[in-house]
């Protein structure tokens, strides 16, 4: 999964790219540019089935985070038109939102809101990509008066109703679209497309009032389609830069029941509707990440192509029942494991072995 991370001047957006990734001070390289960091996927059942299987190689998930790096925009808008190439291919946004006080780092629009934050670059991101759609708009409508072709009247079509929605002041990811409808913007990147997860940039002393804090903020928010995470950047910043055991304790003394990049995991997981199915073998176990509802045909094609070519069936066992019978061969004697299909639906937690022939 790809990350992109955005948030105003002085939001603390490159503090929690730090914070998630571990990441030391990153290198400037020019006016226009991103860091690109991926992480392993916390997962505590991977030690589990480490633990079960002893295998040479343990492989979890990953995910990639995308900071981009715009330098001297002379506005909001010079920064967002900036990012579009930068996170044209992300799946997500994280849009991170001041929410703490300082009086060294002043805000640039002179104060903490971060509900008009919000709605301030939300609204950028609506005009770059109306800007997007009305200039491809504008070419198709010269092409079409030469040509009367099918596929570009259809992606007219489809541009006016994005125009449509986007001047309504509704992002993207609004519109109801079909699954060819969707194959065809998505060479576009609009970032209002995207699903996006707000960031509440936290001080350290805001950890006591966490829970209100974040249910005074959704009750006010106006966009009822999006994931909130309060997260501590310049807390989790320190803390990434401990021992485990020594950052495990912290965080227990300061009252934070998982570390920042476990709870960011599991919004986007949600955010994302992804689900994780395990291969386990003597030679490695492998955490795979995939939409969920994906059938076994299909995860078998992300373990390898041959396998999907050649799918004859999936052995499935849930990871709690796995765990539960302390070994493959009880949970087979207890008849925890079992054959599917191809039209099987993937099970978060699913381990599976694909049994195929090519």
């Amino acid at each position: 999964m790809q990350i992109g991370i955005l948030g105003l001047p002085a939001s603390g957006k490159t503090t929690v790219f730090r914070a998630l990734t571990g990441a030391g001070q990153r290198p400037r390289r020019g006016e226009l540019q991103a860091d690109t960091r991926i992480v392993p996927v916390p997962d505590a059942r991977l030690p589990v089935l480490a633990a079960m299987y002893r295998p040479r190689k343990v492989t979890p998930a990953t995910l990639e985070f995308i900071d981009p790096l715009v330098e001297g925009a002379p506005s909001l808008r010079h920064y967002v038109d900036s990012l579009l190439p930068l996170l044209r291919s992300v799946e997500a946004l994280a849009h991170v939102l001041r929410a703490f006080e300082d009086a060294a780092v002043p805000h640039p629009l002179g104060s903490v809101d971060p509900l008009r934050d919000v709605r301030r670059l939300n609204e950028e991101l609506l005009l770059a990509d109306l800007a997007v759609v009305e200039k491809r708009c504008e070419r198709l409508a010269k092409d079409l008066k030469k040509t009367q072709d099918r596929t570009l009247a259809e992606e007219y079509a489809l541009l006016q109703r994005c125009r449509e929605t986007l001047e309504a002041g509704e992002p993207l990811r609004r519109l109801a679209l079909t699954a060819a409808e969707e194959k065809r913007l998505r060479g576009f990147g609009f970032l209002s497309s995207k699903p996006q997860l707000l960031v509440l940039n936290l001080d350290e002393a805001a950890i006591p009032r966490e829970a209100a804090l974040l249910a005074e903020f959704t009750a006010r928010l106006p966009e009822p389609d999006v994931e909130v995470l309060p997260l501590y950047g310049k807390l989790e910043q320190e803390i990434a830069e401990l021992a485990p055991e020594d950052a495990a304790a912290f965080r227990r003394d300061l009252g934070l029941k998982a570390a920042g990049l476990e709870r960011f995991v599991q919004k986007c997981f949600s955010l994302l509707r992804r689900s994780t199915f395990f291969t386990a073998n003597e030679n490695e176990v492998r955490a795979w990440t995939v939409p969920q509802g994906t059938s076994a045909l299909e995860a078998a094609g992300v373990i390898h192509s041959d396998m999907a070519r050649g799918f004859i069936r999936a052995e499935v066992v849930s990871f709690d029942d796995l765990a539960a019978c302390g070994s493959p061969a009880r949970a087979r004697e207890a008849g925890k494991l079992r054959l599917e299909g191809k039209e099987y639906a993937v099970q978060d937690g699913d381990v599976l072995y694909i049994r195929f022939h090519v």
